[in-house]
């Protein structure tokens, strides 16, 4: 059945075609609302929040756009809120142990490493986070990455410029420091 004949029987109420769309872009939203927030808990509690607001607005999809793509903003705005709402959410440190249970880090330098680029990244303005994970991690274009934010095209392209420029000089200043630790 076409995703177009999914929405239609969800409009009139089909919880059967509810759950196949559900089902469809589940895992997106999730991937997203955890890399945005670092918490499972609460990446689950917004990915429900995202669909229970989706369904509910459905009969404003005009289908200008995919739906995965309205579905997408409808999730950047919860979770925006969502964030705002907590203020910042507890940092997504971990220790060592879990990250090598994880990935499987190789040695105490991946670790280090993967642990200073989760912080650079969770330092990030939201703004920033937000169009590096959305394009660099899930795969976005620049042009559904501003339909789904609301803000120009460009404006993401900047974005994205910014917080590749930021984590660079993270990542450069901690690997010229480990450099320096293992000339002494």
């Amino acid at each position: 059945m076409s995703e177009q004949a999914l929405i239609e029987r969800a409009r009139r109420g089909d919880p059967a075609a509810e759950r196949c769309l559900y089902d469809a872009h589940v895992d997106r939203v999730f991937r997203l609302a955890y890399r945005m927030t670092g918490d499972d808990a609460l990446a689950r509690d917004l990915t429900q929040d995202t669909f229970l607001r989706a369904f509910s607005r459905l009969d404003g999809f005009r289908g200008d756009s995919a739906f995965g793509s309205w579905l997408h903003a409808i999730a950047v705005s919860v979770i925006l809120n969502g964030l705002r709402r907590i203020k910042r959410i507890r940092g997504r440190e971990r220790g060592c142990e879990d990250l090598e249970a994880m990935g499987g880090a190789r040695n105490a330098e991946d670790t280090e490493l993967k642990l200073t680029l989760h912080r650079a990244i969770d330092a990030l303005p939201e703004e920033m986070r937000l169009v590096l994970l959305m394009h660099d991690v899930e795969g976005y274009k620049h042009h559904e990455i501003a339909a789904c934010t609301g803000v120009a095209e460009g404006t993401t392209k900047a974005r994205l410029h910014h917080a590749r420029t930021r984590l660079r000089r993270v990542l450069d200043d901690s690997l010229g420091a480990q450099s320096r630790e293992e000339a002494r």
